[in-house]
C-alpha cells in the first residue's frame, strides 16, 4: 500500500492545490492528513491563499482515500466542511507489517518526546511543529512531513511511503530525504 502524509495546511488553498497535484501524480492508496487543515490559529500568520472553504473543497476531492486526525487548530465546524472524519486524536494504519501511528503530535503520550507504546519497527507520524523529520529513535521511526503551507524550516513539504521506504519531498515532488524501514 502506498501512503501520502501531509500536515498543517492551515486553510491555505494554494497549499491544498499544490498537495492535490502531488496526490494526482503520486496516486497513493491512502492520504493521511496529520491535522491543522482549515484554520490558521492565532499563533500563525495567515498563509498565502488563505481560504478555508476552498481548502475543504480541494481536500474533499480525495475524501474516499483520506484518513485525518485532529490538530490543535481543528474545530467542530471543520468537520462540517469536510467529507471525511477529522476529529480523531490518532489513527493506526498497518501495511507491509509496519504499524503507522498517526497523530498531530501536540498531546501527552502522543508527541515525539512523549511517545505512546509502540512495537519496534513502528512509525510515529505527526505534524504540529512545521519542521520535517525522518529518523530512527530506538526502534521507532519518527516522521514529520513538515508543513504544506507554513514551514518553519524553509520548504513546504509532504511525505510518502512506498515499497518499504519513507520519503520526504518538497511540495513540487523533489526528493529531500528517504529512510528504508
Amino acid at each position: 500500500m502506498n501512503l501520502l502524509f501531509a500536515s498543517d495546511l492551515h486553510g491555505s488553498a494554494n497549499a491544498a492545490e499544490a498537495l492535490a497535484q502531488r496526490v494526482r501524480a503520486e496516486r497513493p492508496d491512502r492520504i493521511i492528513l496529520l491535522g491543522d487543515l482549515l484554520y490558521h490559529g492565532p499563533r500563525n500568520a495567515l498563509p498565502d491563499g488563505y481560504d478555508p472553504a476552498r481548502t475543504a473543497q480541494i481536500l474533499n476531492e480525495f475524501a474516499e482515500s483520506t484518513l485525518a486526525v485532529k490538530g490543535n487548530c481543528e474545530a467542530e465546524v471543520d468537520q462540517w466542511m469536510l467529507d471525511f472524519p477529522c476529529m480523531a486524536e490518532y489513527a493506526l494504519v498497518e501495511t507491509d507489517g509496519v504499524c503507522f501511528f498517526a497523530t498531530h503530535g501536540h498531546r501527552a503520550r502522543m508527541a515525539p518526546n512523549d511517545l505512546p507504546s509502540l512495537r519496534a519497527g513502528s512509525v510515529f507520524a505527526y505534524g504540529h511543529t512545521h519542521v520535517k523529520q525522518l529518523r530512527r529513535e530506538g526502534g521507532i521511526v519518527l516522521l514529520n512531513p513538515g508543513s504544506a503551507a507554513l514551514p518553519k524550516d524553509g520548504a513546504r513539504s509532504y511525505a510518502t511511503y512506498e515499497n518499504g521506504t519513507l520519503h520526504l519531498k518538497a511540495i513540487d515532488g523533489a526528493p529531500l530525504a528517504h529512510l528504508d524501514l
